[in-house]
């Protein structure tokens, strides 16, 4: 049976947020919430509901990066205008707001291990970096300096309550749901985040910001990573490592040379666009990069397809231990956007762990992020190792 009751599907924008459906005390006006507020639409939305349920609600909003480092490259977060707009909303509530400099945190946990991994011929996935550490490590410390109840964020993510301590799930609007990016987080970590939208769809929440008179109500969304706002990962790479690009050979899986390239950080695995290999027969694609010939390994879409691989810093939120001889069942997501796959999970040492899947997928790639569920019940992950 479902620990879940009534958040099965998306909710309204008539919902009434209680006590109850926050899992946060009754005595509201002496229960202090603070939300983490990048200035979007989904956190200014998480902070009027909880203002307007009645609790002492206090903005915090992290300052990550330059605002000159993305200027001219827009729907970003975390700097520049974000930052007006959530000092503008939380005006706009009449709640206290805070800005929280997280700049050089945010460079060495986040930007340089992004194009330390881009070197080292991965994928990164910047935004688990950024709830791992800045969000979910130093501003939830901030957030019980500030003698707060909870720390309330607007990801698209269920807490569900239970005896044994609270749970995450996906969100209600998979197309939404972003707990893909929250598996890193710990059990104390959970117990003290809610998520008030984890319920609701984007239209939702949107309508919700317009019955409160939100500025920010019509706000795009940002696109990609925050600091990557243009897509050009391999701009970044290069601002922060500036010896990283250096030339290479292209190579068929087959052992044949195809050409040249300028750098490993220009590709990843399933990439099909930049081989720039004219005139063959076969549609190509990143099967592998490797970091220490500085080959980029090529070949036709079959050959991205993989049923097995290994895991490294596993995360695991199951009530059971994982199995190390009988593996446990689980599906699993290898990237944000996939639908999740049957899968055997088997428990190694020191947080490591075999994953095996029922069938083969595309795309599994070093550096990238393999995240556990069981239903809509979201059990942790690890990340994706090659070899």
């Amino acid at each position: 049976m479902s620990l879940a009751p009534d958040l099965t599907a998306p909710g309204s924008a008539d919902t009434v947020f209680t006590a109850s459906l926050l899992d946060l005390p009754e005595d509201t006006a002496n229960t202090r919430v603070v939300v983490a507020m990048s200035g979007g639409v989904d956190s200014s939305v998480t902070a009027a509901v909880l203002k307007e349920a009645g609790y002492d609600v206090v903005g915090l909003t992290m300052q990550l990066y330059d605002a000159g480092f993305t200027v001219g490259r827009g729907k970003t977060c975390c700097a520049g205008q974000d930052i007006y707009d959530a000092r503008r909303t939380a005006d706009h509530l009449g709640i206290p707001h805070y800005v929280v400099d997280y700049e050089s945190t945010f460079l060495k946990d986040v930007m340089d291990a992004f194009a330390d991994s881009y070197i080292a011929g991965e994928t990164p996935v910047p935004c688990v970096l950024c709830n791992q550490t800045v969000k979910f490590r130093d501003l939830v410390q901030a957030a019980r300096d500030l003698g707060a109840a909870a720390l309330a964020t607007g990801h698209y993510v269920r807490r569900v309550a239970t005896p044994g301590g609270a749970q995450l799930w996906r969100g209600a609007d998979h197309n939404r749901d972003q707990s893909y990016f929250l598996f890193t987080t710990t059990q104390d970590q959970i117990d003290f985040l809610r998520f008030p939208l984890g319920h609701l769809t984007k239209d939702e929440t949107r309508a919700i910001a317009r019955r409160h008179g939100l500025a920010v109500s019509d706000k795009p969304d940002s696109q990609d990573i925050c600091f990557v706002p243009d897509g050009d990962y391999a701009r970044v790479v290069r601002e922060l490592r500036p010896d990283a690009a250096g030339p290479g050979e292209i190579v068929h899986v087959d052992g044949r040379v195809l050409g040249q390239h300028d750098g490993i950080i220009h590709y990843t695995v399933g990439q099909r666009r930049g081989l720039d290999l004219g005139g063959l027969p076969e549609r190509l694609y990143v099967i592998a990069v490797d970091p220490a010939t500085r080959r980029v390994i090529a070949g036709p879409r079959s050959a991205l397809g993989r049923d097995r691989f290994r895991l490294r810093a596993v995360n695991w939120l199951g009530h059971r231990p994982l199995s190390e001889d009988d593996g446990t069942r689980i599906t699993v997501k290898v990237r944000n956007s996939f639908r999740p796959a049957a899968a055997t999970v088997f428990a190694g040492p020191d947080r490591t762990a075999e994953v095996i899947l029922d069938a083969s997928v595309d795309g599994v790639a070093p550096g990238q992020a393999c995240v556990f569920y069981d239903g809509d019940h979201m059990l942790g992950g690890g990340w994706i190792i090659r070899g």
